[in-house]
């Protein structure tokens, strides 16, 4: 079976960046499933995916724009510390930030006694990535995956 549109996809799976560090791998682990066409991967390797059928293994370089996108300097802000009272912030913390565009997942890259520095920005952003990729299984979604927007499991949905 080809991969198309909703399709369930199981893979195994390592990323990579261009320099060759390991970011993380499904490898030795459960593989992961998602249903193709649903976005629940990034945009260039879901594009990578397409055609492709159990057993077929393969290496694709996605550019950061099809990734976690470019980094925006704008999502880098200094934030008055007064923000955090009674707050034990530290360097490398992460957490969710009320915008004016809605809640947003920052972390915090620098702290002084008068400013935080939070960022915005995915911590992979602007990164080129390396995937290899080994396709496991291939089956058509269930409706009620399909309504339901996930993969179930052998016993079924579990939520």
């Amino acid at each position: 079976m080809r991969i198309a549109d909703n399709h369930v996809v199981t893979i195994h799976y390592t990323v990579k960046t261009n320099d060759g560090e390991e970011i993380d791998s499904s490898v030795g682990q459960a593989p992961l499933s998602f249903i193709q066409g649903s976005h629940y991967m990034i945009a260039g390797l879901e594009e990578a995916i397409y055609d492709k059928q159990a057993g077929d293994k393969f290496t694709v370089n996605v550019p950061a724009e099809k990734a976690y996108g470019e980094r925006l300097e704008n999502l880098v802000q200094d934030v008055p510390s007064s923000m955090f009272e009674g707050m034990d912030v530290e360097v490398g913390m992460s957490f969710r930030a009320t915008t004016d565009d809605g809640e947003q997942s920052v972390i915090i890259i620098d702290k002084t006694d008068d400013a935080v520095t939070v960022d915005g920005n995915h911590p992979l952003a602007g990164l080129s990535l390396i995937f290899d990729v080994s396709i496991e299984d291939v089956r058509t979604a269930t409706e009620e995956e399909l309504a339901h927007g996930h993969v179930h499991g052998p016993e079924g949905c579990t939520h």
